[in-house]
């Protein structure tokens, strides 16, 4: 049995209680409730303020289990299962040009700066890529920290495909709508689409910063078929505020996220567990890793 009150005591005062949780768990599986009710009162309310299914996760992932269990499986589905372009033409029967955003192209203005467009038209490429698990410096805003952790959320959980406002969008897999939203907030998705698609466990796909056209499309619940067009590239007014662009995510768990949005970025001292709720989307994408080179 777990010695909860002293394992309460050790997260008083804690600056970063996701690290102090994975030590928590270190020498076995930690009942989330049991170890909240030993917390003191400031502990706890910090906790209670974020994502408690990401909170479970921790605690798996500290003992030792897949911080979501059957993500593993989920990935060797993914390897496996044939998957749909999910635009056409297919990104990897042409040009495209990687987009990194550490300051390797020098003269790339930031994806949220109106300027990237004109300077993204002259590149002469039909698509552009943004990387999957780059850690990006860009998320400073206060939507991307929590009361959990001094660390803001920057490693970037999709992989970002830049093409024209307009550009279809097709569904990679067969699936059903699990949300259709308009997320708001500054540098948020804008229109948002997530489906739930069968596997060894069910997991989701995320398109984010898609176009007015969203709503005319699908219905929540609506089944859609590999290669069946679900959305178009956002403009600016649309998709939060961003250079035209699909955000392209795979997720293992929803964790306790139901309003139709998810984490786009994560904690890079907590990659160990994000890396199982979100896996590489390029397992879909299969796009040639050269294209993500610089």
């Amino acid at each position: 049995m777990p010695d909860y009150p002293a394992l309460a005591a050790k997260l008083t005062d804690q600056p970063d209680l996701y690290t102090a949780l994975l030590l928590a768990a270190a020498d076995g599986p930690l009942a989330l409730t049991e170890l909240l009710g030993h917390c003191t009162p400031k502990i706890r309310s910090r906790l209670a303020s974020v994502d408690q299914g990401l909170l479970r996760a921790v605690l798996r992932a500290g003992a030792g289990q897949e911080a979501v269990e059957g993500a593993g499986a989920i990935v060797s589905h993914l390897r496996a299962v044939d998957a749909s372009p999910v635009f056409r033409p297919e990104i990897n029967s042409g040009p495209s040009i990687s987009l990194p955003t550490g300051g390797q192209r020098a003269d790339m203005p930031a994806f949220s700066d109106p300027a990237f467009d004109i300077w993204f038209t002259a590149q002469g490429v039909p698509y552009g890529i943004g990387l999957y698990a780059e850690n990006r410096t860009v998320y400073a805003a206060e939507q991307f920290a929590d009361s959990a952790s001094h660390e803001r959320r920057t490693v970037h959980l999709g992989i970002d495909v830049f093409a024209p406002a307009g550009v279809a969008v097709h569904a990679p897999l067969a699936g059903v709508v699990r949300h259709l939203t308009y997320n708001a907030d500054p540098l948020d998705y804008g229109h948002t689409l997530i489906l739930e698609h069968d596997g060894p466990v069910p997991f989701f796909t995320l398109y984010g910063h898609l176009g007015g056209s969203l709503p005319d499309l699908l219905a929540v619940g609506d089944r859609v078929a590999a290669g069946q067009v679900i959305a178009h590239l956002g403009d600016w007014h649309e998709n939060g505020g961003w250079a035209p662009h699909l955000h392209f995510q795979v997720m293992t768990s929803m964790l306790e996220q139901n309003r139709g949005n998810f984490f786009g970025v994560g904690h890079a001292g907590l990659w160990s567990v994000w890396s199982q709720i979100c896996p590489d989307p390029n397992l879909i994408l299969r796009l040639e890793q050269s294209r993500f080179s610089f």
